[in-house]
């Protein structure tokens, strides 16, 4: 499995507000963390098992992180950098995750974090998948106060040569991903 993170902290770089919401009775922002029963709620993790899954796992209390957004989709649009894995096709997902407790607003825990979890996902079995950390700015808005801190964007890639195909690898990637991320939230960073 390819891994790597990047810092993405420019101004015209993406940023997340927690909590969030779209206008009217859009998707919105779900504690899944403090409210796991309202993973049902949530169409992604509906249509793709395998997301949900690990949209649970992660919001557990025995890990260090929650999420706040996602999505999942199929492409047939290969990037050059994609033509390594000589596949026709991809299946890929997006997980906006932010830590669960006061590290939300420390940029060397994030750093540390996103070295940490490519270091490890670099160590697994080659599989046509990849994994992408982002560092990025989070506005977090508590009672009457607005903090800004840090969130990971986690993107995740499986290829294939068929849409099959590339979702089973995107499957197996996806659950290194959640054990890699059990682990280090069993010790210290």
């Amino acid at each position: 499995m390819q891994a790597d993170f990047a810092v993405e902290l420019g101004a015209d770089d993406e940023t997340l507000e927690v909590p969030w919401a779209t206008p009217g009775h859009g998707p919105r922002y779900l504690d899944l963390n403090r409210q796991p029963e309202l993973l049902l709620e949530i169409e992604e993790a509906r249509r793709e098992r395998e997301l949900g899954e690990f949209l649970s796992a992660i919001n557990s209390p025995a890990v260090i992180l929650e999420t706040a957004k996602c999505d999942a989709w199929a492409s047939t649009e290969i990037h050059p950098e994609e033509e390594i894995f000589g596949a026709a096709c991809k299946f890929g997902s997006y997980i906006d995750l932010v830590f669960s407790d006061d590290r939300r607003f420390s940029f060397p825990e994030h750093e540390q974090l996103a070295k940490r979890l490519t270091h490890l996902l670099q160590r697994v079995p080659e599989i046509p998948a990849a994994a992408e950390f982002l560092i990025r700015r989070c506005y977090f808005h508590q009672q009457q106060e607005t903090r800004d801190g840090f969130y990971l964007t986690f993107y995740l890639f499986g290829y294939g040569n068929e849409q099959a195909q590339a979702r089973q690898q995107w499957a197996i990637g996806l659950k290194l991903v959640e054990n890699a991320i059990r682990q280090l939230s069993a010790g210290p960073l």
